[in-house]
């Protein structure tokens, strides 16, 4: 483990104060360590002298939109769904204050269980628990779409109405504060998913960045927290999925966002049987399902590219990254959201 005085983006000495006032019986010192895998707010095991565990989320250290990483968002959230059956690791405190550690950041229980985040750590689960984490994972997705917004004072999250307009207009201004070089295949994909926006049904609680490895399974393959909520907003719910399906790679795939994906491995569902199942778990009209992996595919890009801005210039502290450009990364997710707008997911027919 790093030790404390070298990790970027964390202030010890002012941490354990603020920790001292909302912990009882924390013992000192502690250490913190930075949690490689995420490419967008930084996250940080922190550990006391007794071996008890947290997580702190922070902003990256620099060259950010103005209106992104938003921590008390985040909490706010977070805090909501603590009174649902959602499965969020609770909020220990939120600090606005940036004398503390020189930007918002907040604290939540550390949740231990498996984090499938690549064929290594997706192996730790039986094959059993594998076919349960997707089902899982699926379940989930639907108790989230399915939460009463008003009920829980989030109803103000976001716009109701007009979700993927308003996500072509967000990620396309990114895209054009950030981009280094023109990437033809994006302007097709952006020009062709804004031709063809299906109609949206009613607005839920839409994650944002929902996947496996952005939720917690304990060793049975139960989803036992959803992690990451700085993109939640209300809006049109299978983006979602979408989404999910952007990263949900099978074995048999010609072209996967991650090598070495936990889902390839033997028990986890297809996105067909994933697909199947929320349907007949929501009663949705699933058969647009191309556009939205599209539109993730297209997102995803986005986000990659300014990405790879705020790596270049320092602002990931510690993390590394395998992209070794701006154009080439980009480029290929922009073909295979134009390959899923014609049928093709993953390189084959969906």
């Amino acid at each position: 483990m790093t030790s404390s005085s070298d990790v970027a983006g964390i202030h010890a000495a002012n941490l354990t104060n603020w920790m001292r006032e909302r912990v009882p019986d924390l013992v000192e010192p502690l250490t913190f360590e930075l949690i490689t895998g995420g490419l967008s707010n930084l996250t940080y095991n922190v550990s006391d002298a007794a071996g008890r565990r947290w997580v702190l989320r922070r902003p990256p250290l620099g060259h950010v939109l103005a209106t992104a990483h938003d921590m008390g968002r985040e909490v706010r959230i977070i805090t909501a769904l603590r009174n649902t059956t959602v499965p969020v690791a609770p909020v220990v405190g939120y600090c606005d204050d940036v004398d503390v550690n020189d930007a918002p950041f907040y604290v939540m229980d550390f949740v231990d269980g498996v984090i499938a985040r690549n064929a290594e750590s997706g192996a730790a689960l039986s094959v059993t628990a594998r076919s349960n984490a997707g089902n899982s994972l699926i379940d989930v997705l639907s108790t989230i779409h399915g939460v009463d917004v008003d009920a829980i004072d989030l109803g103000d999250l976001g716009r109701k109405e007009s979700y993927v307009e308003r996500q072509l207009s967000r990620w396309q201004r990114q895209w054009e504060a950030t981009k280094d070089v023109d990437v033809p295949e994006m302007t097709e994909l952006h020009q062709r998913l804004s031709e063809a926006i299906p109609e949206q049904g009613p607005a839920t609680i839409v994650h944002g960045d929902y996947r496996l490895d952005n939720c917690i399974v304990d060793n049975d393959g139960n989803v036992i927290a959803v992690l990451d909520w700085e993109l939640c907003t209300l809006g049109d719910p299978m983006a979602d999925l979408g989404f999910m399906f952007v990263y949900w790679a099978e074995s048999t795939d010609s072209f996967v966002v991650i090598d070495g994906s936990a889902t390839a491995l033997e028990g986890f569902p297809t996105r067909d049987e994933l697909l199947s199942r929320y349907q007949k778990r929501t009663n949705r009209d699933v058969s647009q399902i191309g556009y939205y992996v599209a539109l993730g595919y297209w997102k995803l890009a986005c986000i990659l590219q300014g990405v790879l801005v705020r790596y270049r210039s320092g602002a990931m502290g510690d993390q590394t990254t395998d992209a070794e450009s701006g154009a080439t990364p980009v480029q290929r997710l922009a073909t295979a959201g134009l390959a899923a707008l014609d049928g093709q997911i993953g390189g084959t027919h969906g």
